[in-house]
């Protein structure tokens, strides 16, 4: 649970890095309940280390409940919950 800011920490393994390369595309969003995409806080090529993202809400312009945070690093994909709190 957070408000008004979470931070949200993800380490990119080198063996999901394709062959001869240094970096992967990451995508990194939030999507509500309804599966509307809210924020993206990463879409870039990134090195295989420890990243993080900070998610801020805003002028809470979202209202409290859950959401889904996606990461998607190359053929890998993971989703997580996340509460806002008001």
């Amino acid at each position: 649970p957070f408000n008004p800011e979470t931070t949200i920490s993800y380490t990119i393994a080198p063996s999901v890095l394709p062959i001869g390369k240094t970096s992967v595309l990451v995508n990194l969003k939030v999507y509500d309940v309804l599966g509307r995409e809210v924020a993206v806080l990463v879409n870039e090529e990134q090195k295989a280390v420890t990243h993080y993202s900070t998610f801020f809400n805003l002028n809470s312009s979202l209202s409290g409940g859950v959401y889904f945070c996606r990461l998607t690093v190359g053929n890998y994909s993971e989703t997580t919950k996340m509460i806002i709190l008001k």
